[in-house]
């Protein structure tokens, strides 16, 4: 599968298990995305997007989100969009 950079995670939230994601590219409800780092590596489907604690269905280029992810992420970790 190909897969694009879209973003990096700039903190992360284990409360809530969310992970925020400074964009590169666009994003929407339903794609997948594929978050890796040293100790970071899994793909989740991206069932909610939320821009400043508002739901969207999608995000663009510049858009700082949060998304729910299933493990840890760490800041820097780099986030891919799974074609």
């Amino acid at each position: 599968m190909a897969e694009k950079e879209i973003g990096k995670v700039s903190s992360y939230f284990s409360h809530v298990s969310v992970a925020a994601i400074k964009l590169a590219g666009k994003l929407k409800v339903g794609d997948k995305v594929h978050i890796k780092g040293h100790t970071t590596d899994f793909e989740v489907d991206v069932g909610s997007i939320q821009i400043e604690r508002k739901e969207v269905k999608q995000a663009k280029k510049g858009d700082h989100i949060g998304i729910k992810v299933a493990e840890k992420v760490r800041p820097n970790d780099t986030v891919f969009l799974v074609k």
